[in-house]
């Protein structure tokens, strides 16, 4: 074991539980759209902490944020309020449908709220048989066991016993499944209005306007989980505005503290009635640090231009993408909306994205997969045009890497 000022990328084995496989380099300061690591090679972030860094490393206005409020208050716990909680959350009111908010420190924890608000919910208006909750296959929703059941991916819910009852699994997409499917027993239906971990696949009008007709129809909630579609990753500040239908319950992390870790829920004030006082909680939620640097970043995020900005860079995006492919014939299309890019694969690639995200890493490009077959983008909203064609130049070595 080396000493703290000589960790070595090998003390990960020794030290931490192996759930993860992270890359052989540690990168130890980052700027804007870039990062460095120990060795001090410098590499263009097109991966964005997984659609979290929205606008990039060490921006300013966070930094500025978080320092202030460090000299004020970190931790009270829910005994008691603070000042940057209540002015995020108004925030959070006035650039959303939401009337009330709860805080949570991930998207898991969001989630997880979402759920145990729609069956409160469920049982005090309806009775204990109105408990069916659904989602769709290739879904994702966190990691607590719960949420991870209610995502549609048996890889990262089984092994570990019982799971939680009464969770249906549909196709995304596929509304005649759904209308045959739902009944008065319906609770309510969790969806992303894009999915993200399932290979950046967009709903369609159709669907997401006939999901939110049959909620209406067997008096089921609607909840978007939009940990990675909120706070400008499409170019609308959440993703519902740009689809015409509004949920009844809303998740929202990764963004929201462009790197510090906070979540939210949001709803109406007419379901928030149902978790009284003891239902439900969080001892770091709405921590007073969190909910400073989070108004920082909403602040900045929501600004028309900041928005129009996202709409611009996808465009960048989707032309060096389409011109690399023209030139390497890898990409069988170019799915997502806004700065949630994925790349599918084609038919002679299949199974290769990580090999593509491991050579991009070689030649100083951070990029994400989404499955094995889909290249991910998920960089800060603010990326400039400078860094964008840096970062392609350098996916170009990586692909030419490749078809040697």
């Amino acid at each position: 074991m080396t000493t703290n000022s000589q960790v070595e990328r090998k003390d990960f084995n020794d030290v931490m539980v192996p759930c993860y496989n992270p890359m052989e380099i540690i990168p130890v300061k980052g700027q804007g759209a870039r990062v460095w690591d120990q060795a001090g090679k410098e590499y263009v972030d097109f991966a964005g902490g997984i659609a979290v860094s929205c606008l990039g490393h060490c921006h300013p206005i966070m930094v500025n944020a978080l320092q202030e409020q460090s000299q004020k208050l970190w931790h009270l716990s829910n005994v008691l309020t603070n000042e940057p909680a209540i002015r995020l959350a108004k925030k959070l009111t006035e650039v959303s449908f939401a009337e009330k908010v709860f805080f949570a420190n991930s998207g898991a924890e969001a989630n997880e709220a979402a759920l145990k608000l729609a069956r409160r919910w469920a049982v005090d208006v309806h009775g204990a048989e109105k408990s069916e909750i659904i989602a769709f296959k290739q879904g994702f929703h966190g990691r607590t066991f719960f949420t991870v059941t209610v995502g549609g991916q048996e890889a990262y819910s089984d092994g570990f016993g019982p799971k939680p009852g009464d969770i249906s699994h549909l196709e995304y997409n596929n509304l005649a499944e759904l209308e045959a499917h739902m009944s008065e027993k319906t609770c309510a239906i969790m969806m992303e209005p894009l999915q993200g971990e399932g290979g950046l696949i967009s709903p369609t009008a159709e669907f997401v306007e006939g999901v939110r007709a049959l909620c209406d129809k067997y008096n089921a909630l609607l909840i978007f989980d939009e940990v990675q579609t909120g706070n400008g990753r499409t170019g609308d500040f959440y993703a519902y505005q740009g689809l015409g239908v509004t949920p009844d319950i809303l998740s929202t992390a990764k963004s929201l503290g462009g790197g510090f870790p906070i979540g939210a829920m949001l709803t109406t004030t007419e379901l928030a009635q149902h978790l009284k006082v003891g239902t439900h909680g969080s001892t770091y939620g709405g921590n007073p640090l969190a909910c400073a640097v989070a108004e920082a970043v909403v602040n900045e995020v929501s600004k028309p231009e900041v928005l129009a900005g996202v709409k611009e860079r996808e465009q960048w995006f989707r032309d060096g993408l389409e011109a690399l492919n023209a030139k390497y014939d890898m990409f069988a299309e170019i799915r997502g909306k806004g700065l949630l890019l994925g790349a599918a694969l084609n038919e002679a690639w299949q199974g290769r994205a990580r090999d593509v995200l491991v050579a991009a890493g070689e030649q100083g490009l951070m990029v994400l997969v989404a499955g094995v077959n889909v290249v991910r983008f998920t960089p800060s909203l603010v990326i400039t045009k400078e860094d964008v064609e840096l970062g392609f130049e350098r996916l170009d070595n990586a692909l030419a890497s490749l078809t040697k």
